[in-house]
């Protein structure tokens, strides 16, 4: 049982007073956009672990899995339907382990231990009453559906390469398994081609060359039997960590127009024991290392132009389940809405946290479905952000970390200020660019409409809690399971904006000018 706080203890209060606070200016362009994401930016994943997974000696999982998930608990329906719509990616380490029970497969045991396995696991089945509820599950809280397809099908492993699989792709299960997913009227949004192949691998990889090759009969497949082009899945890849020579390989190979979007994995944290993990979290720089990987992936996408841009399709920061300590409190929320901010003014057009459920960094908790912290800021995020991406620029500490994007709800804009620094606050005032003249002072914008803010803070002021306020309210599910109102405070235009050390906060401005908004 779960004690239901009303109110967030008057020690927050006291800390921001005693906190040393900064004045600062933010600068934003709103002249024209510097990036676009797509209109569902936030996306969680569902994953194929069993609850036999385990790491660091903890079995996180439970029945948390694709296979094992109870989809019928008001709790999760709910949290997804919050969201209206979320985009989900089902995929995961074991997808190219998994086969779809149809067609000519007749029998394949669900997944066991298995030492020689890929990733310790024997294959797993999917079946088709499986897929059925799956389905009704995801029409019920309004889905859309990313599925990562088995594509080991037909390869077998090296016998002078560990861990390089080789041979085609075999396409006749996956063709038997949409064939019956078009029967059923079920809605695919787009189809991803393996999971984490690409260069090194984990735990199986594919020659680039190979992979490009197949990716285009995948192509062809989706093709045939979706007859109607405005109804075809998008098909995208290679879903796995960024490697230059890789994806130019895979890209020259397939040429354009086959895959429609270009995917990509993020675990910046490293490995989910690290005992230095908050202070990964809380440090800047060590945050702004992973845009060097943003802009590779970018510069490849200028290179090939696919449709859809590229996709972070997995992100749960700490590797083999997420920190046990770290991942599913407020702290976190540090790294991922920074990491989303970041991956927008790059251009990546669509952010999916691993995971939705399960692991320590599932955005509900595994066992009672109860929200965690960064589920709250995913959900502000999705309404509050559009998809039209700002410059912002300041001079300050650069423990303050700013992004800005037009509002989700016209007109205005929308800002997450996140503030890393234990002892400091900010006080922030705003300007607007003056459009093509660098030289020129910019205008200092004073509002008159009240602006919006949403303010997430920890429970009880230490950042390892699990429960966030959001304006001085705990976010705590009501009795009949649904998400807590999240309404915004309105502040005076006329004072400075406010952020609290330790902090994360959402701006809409409703009259701020940005020609790029309008």
């Amino acid at each position: 049982m779960y004690f239901k706080f009303t109110f967030c203890p008057i020690i927050l209060l006291l800390w921001a007073s005693l906190s040393f606070a900064q004045n600062v200016n933010v600068v934003i362009h709103g002249a024209a956009s510097i990036a676009k994401t797509d209109d569902n930016f936030v996306c969680v994943t569902l994953d194929w672990w069993p609850a036999e997974k385990c790491d660091y000696n903890k079995c996180p999982w439970g029945k948390a899995g694709i296979l094992n998930l109870d989809l019928r608990y008001g709790a999760l329906i709910n949290a997804i339907k919050a969201f209206n719509p979320l985009r989900i990616k089902v995929g995961g380490s074991l997808q190219d382990n998994v086969v779809y029970k149809v067609g000519e497969v007749s029998s394949c045991p669900n997944f066991m231990k298995r030492e020689d396995g890929l990733f310790g696991f024997s294959q797993g089945r999917l079946s088709m009453e499986r897929w059925d509820q799956l389905n009704r599950f995801f029409n019920h809280t309004g889905v859309k559906l990313t599925f990562g397809l088995n594509a080991l099908f037909g390869r077998n492993e090296s016998q002078t390469e560990k861990g390089l699989w080789i041979g085609n792709w075999q396409l006749q299960n996956t063709r038997d398994f949409m064939q019956y997913t078009i029967s059923k009227g079920y809605k695919v949004d787009s189809y991803e081609f393996g999971n984490q192949l690409s260069g090194s691998g984990m735990g199986a990889k594919v020659d680039a060359k190979q992979y490009g090759k197949d990716v285009i009969v995948l192509k062809n497949l989706v093709k045939e039997l979706y007859a109607h082009p405005e109804t075809q899945p998008k098909v995208f890849g290679p879903g796995g960590f960024y490697e230059e020579k890789w994806f130019n390989t895979f890209l020259e190979v397939s040429g354009q127009g086959i895959v429609d979007g270009l995917t990509h994995h993020i675990y910046n944290l490293g490995p989910g024991d690290d005992p230095n993990m908050m202070n990964k979290i809380l440090d800047p720089s060590y945050l702004n290392q992973v845009s060097q990987t943003y802009k590779g992936v970018s510069d490849v996408v200028n290179k090939f132009r696919p449709q859809l841009g590229a996709w972070v399709s997995e992100s749960g920061g700490a590797l083999n389940g997420g920190s046990k300590d770290v991942s599913r409190t407020f702290a976190d929320g540090f790294w991922y809405l920074d990491q989303m901010g970041m991956a927008s003014t790059y251009d990546q057009k669509v952010f999916c946290r691993q995971a939705l459920i399960g692991g320590n960094y599932g955005l509900l908790n595994a066992t009672t479905f109860v929200p965690n912290p960064d589920y709250y800021g995913a959900l502000l995020w999705h309404r509050l952000m559009g998809s039209t991406v700002l410059a912002v620029t300041k001079e300050s500490d650069p423990n303050l970390r700013v992004y800005a994007h037009c509002a989700k709800k016209k007109p205005g804009v929308s800002l997450i200020f996140i503030n890393l620094s234990k002892d400091r606050s900010f006080n922030i005032t705003l300007s607007n660019a003056k459009p093509g003249d660098a030289g020129k002072p910019n205008y200092e914008f004073v509002g008159k409409q009240n602006r919006e803010e949403y303010h997430l803070r920890a429970l009880t002021g230490d950042i390892k809690d699990d429960i966030v306020c959001l304006n001085d309210v705990p976010m705590v599910q009501t009795d009949s399971e649904d998400i807590p109102a999240m309404d915004p405070k309105l502040v005076d235009a006329s004072t400075p904006i406010s952020i609290a050390a330790q902090s994360i906060a959402y701006v809409t401005i409703r009259d701020f000018e940005a020609h790029a908004c309008v």
